[in-house]
């Protein structure tokens, strides 16, 4: 089944008991029994839900798993894998990932022992340091959350397994549409729901996909004892959005190209990176990895930093917002917004400066973006 049918029917089958061609959503928080232990498969939501179920389906299937396990949000999904650690553990982590993974190594996890070094894994150098380190974890994102570095997962993930450890790779950027990190050797792909699967920018979700059955488990256990499940309406909004994915991210990609494109000819811009802008440093990488470059496009404008906040805070058709992934474009300031609990040394040392800009692009049209982008610039 190809993944526009897939998405569309994995896991969607029509409701048994009534025909219902878009499967109901289960607002219960518990379950009926037969007699005290003999359940119809489900007891209280915390532990399932047959709308959990049903959109892990989905997203199994598209990220080429055999088990995906939904939680509340991104974070949540980030909590359970981090909830598997113990004392004394360390983690290699790619040194740009998401401000939120960041602090909650840094002001949650750190005071239980357990520990994070970062490191450039655009880098084949470093990869050095995961058998020299021996982690519990690799930990990276691909693209990179803002900017957009592209790390060859299929090369990490022998390293790692080579360390005796293994990978997890947030896809959340690139989304299943584009890209299958354990097909291309993970161990682990994982995704906050509520950007590009969703699409829609009205609900919370994320999900934890795997091929390792102790991995499953691990997360359903995290799932119920942690309390980390997703609302049973938001499993449903997910999977209605899922049902265009192919769509949606046919056109992000179409128009972040064109926005890239136009974005690189300005006079007050220093960088333009989107993974399939022939500029990007690993341009290539990202054309064997990946089927299509997403949503996202950063610039670094050369431009005092009130007039870059100006510039962002006056655009009509991007509003200035914290996520992506929606049908809308965004705007975002990642140095005060997203990335705003990295310490402002470790941000700049990144690349991360108060000049960069990061776009979602949505799936408008592009000429209208553009001229947005070129009516905010004229009132400079």
């Amino acid at each position: 089944m190809k993944f526009d049918t897939a998405a569309i029917h994995v896991g969607q089958e029509p409701d048994k008991e009534t025909g219902a061609v878009i499967p109901p959503v289960y607002l219960t928080s518990t379950f009926a029994q037969h007699e005290p232990g003999q359940t119809r498969g489900y007891d209280y939501t915390r532990s399932g839900n047959p709308g959990f179920d049903r959109l892990g389906a989905t997203l199994a299937h598209l990220e080429q798993a055999k088990y995906a396990t939904v939680f509340g949000s991104g974070m949540a999904a980030v909590n359970a894998v981090i909830t598997t650690l113990s004392s004394g553990d360390h983690i290699v982590a790619e040194e740009n990932i998401y401000g939120c993974t960041y602090r909650i190594y840094d002001k949650v996890f750190k005071k239980f022992g357990i520990t994070i070094s970062y490191v450039d894994l655009s880098d084949p150098a470093n990869y050095a340091e995961i058998t020299k380190q021996k982690p519990s974890l690799v930990w990276t994102e691909s693209p990179t959350n803002p900017l957009l570095k592209i790390i060859d997962i299929e090369a990490v993930a022998k390293a790692a397994h080579d360390a005796g450890t293994e990978l997890l790779v947030d896809n959340t950027f690139a989304s299943p549409y584009f890209q299958n990190p354990l097909a291309l050797g993970a161990d682990i792909s994982l995704s906050s729901t509520t950007k590009y699967i969703n699409g829609h920018s009205d609900c919370l979700g994320g999900v934890v996909c795997t091929n390792s059955e102790d991995w499953n488990e691990k997360m359903i256990f995290a799932q119920k004892a942690a309390g980390l499940n997703p609302s049973p309406f938001d499993c449903w909004l997910i999977s209605r959005g899922l049902k265009t994915l192919s769509v949606r991210m046919k056109q992000h990609a179409k128009n972040a190209l064109s926005i890239s494109e136009y974005l690189q000819d300005l006079d007050c811009t220093e960088t333009v990176r989107y993974p399939l802008l022939p500029s990007h440093p690993q341009y290539e990488l990202a054309k064997k990895q990946m089927r299509g470059g997403s949503g996202i496009v950063i610039a670094v404008f050369d431009l005092p930093i009130d007039q870059v906040i100006k510039l962002i805070s006056n655009l009509k058709l991007f509003s200035l917002a914290e996520s992506l992934g929606g049908i809308e474009s965004l705007i975002c300031h990642p140095a005060s917004m997203t990335h705003a609990s990295i310490p402002k040394a470790e941000r700049e040392a990144v690349g991360i400066t108060d000049g960069l800009v990061r776009f979602s692009v949505g799936i408008e049209d592009a000429d209208d973006l553009i001229e947005d982008i070129q009516n905010s610039l004229k009132n400079l």
